[in-house]
């Protein structure tokens, strides 16, 4: 008879992986350990997007250093696999970072507020999504001007918050877990905005704002021209894009296959999305049911494959990369579009999902003040919710444990991570030829203050016994 181990020995489990990787050893970043630099790494990732749409990527990155870090993910994806791991695998969205949580429309209709944004999920040691993510509310801090101490005390709530439910969900039936449902969302105010603005984003409020009124009574609408962010397409993609419904209508449960069915399409754009996503494929088919005053609107977006790919054992279940994201979406989130699916267009492989249905994101600017803290509160909650659903609490409750070493070494790398980041991107304006601003001339009769030098800190604790290994996370457990 086979042996299921207890959550007594589970959690044994996740305490023997101390041994791999100390918990105080996840503050450690050192940039000698690159492999290769930023700007390769980058320039690698444009291939095969749109070449008129590169620059457009390049220039949303150069926006911030926030911009910079959300487009930049196959740079961290390398980074972190320089960093010796805990062996610990998980479902991870990847991608974890403060503007990719949101509102959306769950299959009842109600809002629900979670990580909305899966096309880099794969499995992966865990904490690569909480580095990724405390790195984010650092530079979110940064951005709105916060102390230092206050960005070091969001990280540290993200994580005390994350360790907390990981222990709660290890204690809870199983069935309790995977329905359990995050309290105090309208309370919090970044989130009540994004809720609020879920609320307004109706496919009938997406019709107005994406296509044009019929020119005849007997004419349907059409999408805007608005190049290069919306342009519709000629026959033959049209036909292309409408004759991939046929493999996506598959990928749908048998009750949403009937719903679809009641739906046809009018119309087919191109249309540009977030910033990592710029340069890829992405078709936007606005679909009639009951009438013009029931649209709907898929977007089917390019999925070239995960940027931790080259760094994680494939995931022999979804050979399909639309697919990969499906089912790392369905496995993280508590509710998931009821039209999420995936499909292929000229041997490229997509995902399927509804077009801002009841979505709403957080803006960089709602974190100012007390909301960067509160935030960072519900980011480590639903993202423990997510590593729960998609993992064992248990293995990660034993591995984190009680104390605040694990919380303190992430605060400390994601401090050092941000630096790193900000150094990359204006090395990234040194190679785009980003004009720099002139200081204004300093007076004679008024000397400049003496400022301290701007350094990157080195990791506060050095690879020691376990040092970097490529292939570390290719050999976890």
């Amino acid at each position: 008879m086979n042996h299921f181990p207890t959550p007594q020995e589970r959690r044994a489990l996740g305490r023997a992986r101390r041994k791999q990787l100390a918990r105080q050893e996840h503050s450690q970043w050192k940039p000698e350990s690159r492999r290769r630099g930023p700007l390769d790494l980058m320039q690698e990732s444009m291939r095969g997007r749109v070449p008129q749409l590169v620059t457009l990527k390049y220039e949303r990155m150069l926006e911030s250093p926030f911009g910079y870090f959300r487009g930049a993910v196959p740079v961290m994806a390398a980074d972190l696999s320089t960093l010796p791991n805990t062996g610990i695998v998980n479902q991870i969205c990847g991608d974890a970072h403060v503007r990719n949580l949101g509102a959306f429309a769950a299959p009842d209709g109600r809002l629900v507020f979670d990580i909305n944004d899966f096309d880099e999920t794969t499995r992966a040691p865990f904490e690569w999504d909480l580095k990724r993510l405390a790195t984010s509310l650092t530079l979110a801090g940064r951005a709105q001007l916060a102390k230092k101490s206050a960005c070091e005390a969001a990280v540290l709530a993200f994580i005390q918050r994350y360790r907390t439910f990981i222990d709660t969900f290890a204690r809870m039936p199983v069935t309790e877990m995977a329905r359990y449902q995050v309290h105090r969302l309208q309370r919090i105010a970044p989130v009540s905005k994004a809720l609020l603005k879920a609320e307004r984003a109706t496919p009938v409020h997406n019709l107005e704002q994406l296509t044009t009124p019929p020119n005849a009574p007997a004419d349907k609408r059409r999408f805007k021209d608005q190049k290069p962010l919306l342009t519709r397409v000629n026959a033959a993609q049209r036909r292309a894009v409408l004759a991939s419904l046929v493999e996506y209508n598959q990928a749908l449960q048998p009750e949403r296959r009937h719903f679809l069915a009641q739906y046809y399409p009018i119309d087919v754009a191109f249309k540009v999305v977030g910033t990592g996503s710029v340069g890829l494929r992405d078709y936007v088919v606005y679909f009639e049911g009951n009438g013009p005053g029931d649209p709907l609107f898929l977007q089917i977006k390019e999925q070239p494959g995960s940027a931790y790919a080259p760094y994680t054992v494939p995931d022999s279940s979804s050979t399909h990369e639309g697919q990969r994201v499906v089912n790392g979406q369905r496995a993280m989130q508590f509710q998931s579009d009821p039209f999420l699916g995936w499909t292929t267009i000229a041997n490229r492989q997509y995902e399927v999902r509804q077009l801002n249905d009841h979505k709403g994101s957080i803006e960089i600017e709602d974190l100012a003040g007390e909301g960067l803290v509160e935030y960072a509160e519900i980011c480590g909650e639903l993202l423990a919710r997510g590593h729960a659903r998609s993992g064992d609490p248990c293995v990660l409750a034993g591995y984190i444990g009680n104390g605040k070493r694990f919380a303190e070494a992430i605060t400390a790398f994601a401090d050092a991570y941000a630096d790193q980041t900000e150094k990359d991107w204006e090395e990234l304006k040194v190679a785009r030829k980003v004009p720099v601003k002139k200081r204004a001339p300093v007076k004679p009769n008024k000397p400049a203050k003496k400022q301290a030098k701007k350094t990157v800190p080195a990791a506060t604790i050095g690879l020691t016994k376990k040092q970097s290994n490529p292939q570390a996370s290719k050999s976890a457990t």
